[in-house]
């Protein structure tokens, strides 16, 4: 029978403290893998009155990306857990991604022995120095009694400023040592994101509005700093006020609704096409808010040009002025920035210029979709990638989450699907864009958010990362809808072999696999598509289903698509 920890002990164990600290924190799940080194905690998560579920994956990446997922949704950390030596190594890629997209991921690795360390003992590996590089906070917690003061450094690190992932490592032998339960104790705010964030320098704020009022034709370029900062009804105040148009990067996808009049769509190089790209080359002013402008969202550089006047609004100065110069900066967050600026034109009652931007956005959104809707309605075989996403627009509800992989889904679905609601109902792993991200992500959606219906879109490629947690998604029966594009190549890199480098394809083909059979093996109900006139009915019984479900696509590979992907198509 568990048994709570009270604060009559006299000592707790290092691994009880862990247990306890994260209980503090307002953990409520946790993702992971066990191992050898852990014994000490997974015996202190069986005996203790904790609350906290534990969910046993096949893999320790595709852990730290359900815990990646599960955050995106919830806007609690998420927690993942391993074991030493491999656990480690696996765990890593999923720590990368969370930190470059700004969401608080705590991966804790269990290793050796303090004592055992430098002597080869099995497994052994210097995780602070693997890890230090890649994540905002990171520790080998060699002594039990520092471990309290570690949990809550990372916690603190994790969820306030620009919010991050953070690494512990917990040797055996300190899991077994006795802690001071009068040192267990928690920042509760700290369990969520963004915790105390930081409001703008008010004459900054004057500053920004008047650079905005002189503009003749403004855009704002959302990035995910506004998702993260929840400031999605600050910037629809705004948008609405002044009638701008508002862009979004592919990690801003759900700033604003993309069926309200004021919204683009994404800009850049994957999901932009010709018609977002002029909007951003006739804006005399370009905002951006919780975006690092970087190479995807300005293709390159190009797209605002050089000398264009900027305003940056984010929570980490390091990124304003990087790549432009900035007229006015404001290091906030997205939303009591938006607050604030919304406050200043509240005061000032001549500030009621209207800028245009719907009427721009009608005309761009009529241009973008025109060429699109005749693909969507081809009964062309191999199945275009269009007529998926037009399908999944008709049937899936409001409050739906889409997570796409890299390849065919994240260019089609970031362009094309229209989130009918602001929030995060839509993402993708595009701080490094790893094969294999989205069956994991989902996963973590699905527990965060359990009574959405939830959708995976992957390419062939992703689903052979990825198809061991099938076994994890039937165990939990969770009722995700798979869908696989399935032609058998690594379509984006063979697109650029077509582009870029006269048709020379090497070593980008491999064989085709029946993914609804390998799905049924699993126990996941799946269904075979091949023709565009059996779509419809496949994805209506799939989204429909009580469990988990594949739709297999046998779909035209990107080399022969009409992606929106710039460098594709210029």
């Amino acid at each position: 029978m568990n048994k709570p920890i009270t604060p009559q002990q006299n000592t707790m164990t290092g691994a009880e403290a862990v247990v306890e600290l994260l209980k503090l924190h307002g953990v409520e799940q946790i993702f992971g893998l066990c191992g050898d080194t852990s014994l000490p905690f997974y015996d202190a998560l069986h005996r203790l009155d904790h609350g906290m579920s534990h969910i046993l994956t096949r893999d320790e990446r595709h852990a730290c990306y359900m815990a990646d997922g599960y955050a995106r949704v919830t806007h609690k950390v998420g927690v993942c857990e391993g074991p030493s030596g491999g656990g480690a190594t696996y765990i890593l890629p999923g720590l990368v991604e969370a930190g470059e997209s700004s969401i608080p991921v705590f991966a804790i690795t269990t290793d050796v022995a303090v004592p055992s360390a430098g002597r080869f003992p099995l497994t052994e590996l210097d995780q602070e120095a693997l890890m230090k590089p890649l994540t905002k906070w990171n520790k080998v917690a060699n002594t039990a009694q520092g471990l309290p003061t570690n949990i809550r450094s990372a916690f603190r690190a994790m969820t306030t400023g620009t919010p991050g992932s953070a690494h512990l490592g917990l040797p055996f032998d300190v899991q077994k040592a006795a802690v001071d339960p009068s040192d267990v104790w928690a920042q509760e705010a700290l369990g969520s994101y963004p915790a105390w964030p930081a409001a703008p320098d008010p004459k900054e704020v004057e500053r920004f509005v008047g650079a905005l009022m002189t503009a003749e034709n403004p855009i704002i370029i959302c990035g995910g700093g506004i998702i993260i900062a929840q400031a999605e009804a600050e910037l629809q105040r705004l948008a609405e006020r002044l009638d701008l148009v508002i862009a979004t990067t592919v990690s801003g996808q759900g700033s604003l609704s993309e069926l309200h009049p004021n919204c683009l769509g994404v800009v850049g190089s994957n999901g932009g096409v010709l018609a977002t790209r002029e909007i951003v080359q006739e804006a005399d002013l370009i905002v951006f808010i919780g975006c690092r402008a970087g190479s995807v969202t300005t293709e390159r550089w190009r797209y605002p040009q050089s000398g264009t006047k900027v305003l940056h609004i984010d929570s980490n100065p390091i990124v304003i002025s990087a790549n432009y110069h900035t007229d006015v900066a404001l290091v906030s967050d997205a939303r009591l920035a938006l607050s604030s600026i919304n406050a200043a034109l509240d005061a000032d009652p001549q500030k009621k210029v209207g800028f245009g931007g719907a009427a721009r956005v009608a005309k761009a959104v009529e241009a973008k979709f025109a060429r699109f809707n005749s693909l969507a309605q081809s009964d062309e075989t191999p199945i275009r990638p269009e007529c998926v996403v037009t399908k999944l627009n008709a049937l899936l509800p409001d409050d739906a989450i889409i997570v796409a992989d890299p390849g065919t889904p994240c260019p089609y679905f970031s362009a094309y699907f229209r989130l009918a609601r602001s929030g995060r109902h839509f993402f993708s792993n595009r701080a490094h864009g790893a094969l294999g991200y989205s069956l994991a992500g989902s996963m973590g959606a699905q527990v965060g958010r359990p009574n959405a219906k939830v959708v995976s879109v992957m390419g062939d490629g992703s689903f052979g990362f990825s198809v061991g947690e099938l076994e994890t998604v039937v165990r939990l029966n969770l009722p995700i809808t798979f869908i696989v594009f399935s032609n058998a190549v690594y379509g984006w890199i063979k697109a650029g072999q077509k582009t870029g480098f006269d048709e020379r394809y090497f070593s980008v083909d491999f064989s085709r696999t029946d993914h609804a059979r390998v799905a049924e093996a699993y126990g996941v109900r799946a269904f075979s598509v091949m023709h565009p006139g059996e779509l419809k009915g496949a994805l209506r019984q799939a989204i429909a289903h009580d469990g988990p479900t594949l739709v297999d696509v046998i779909s035209q590979p990107l080399q022969e698509a009409n992606a929106p992907v710039s460098e594709w198509i210029a």
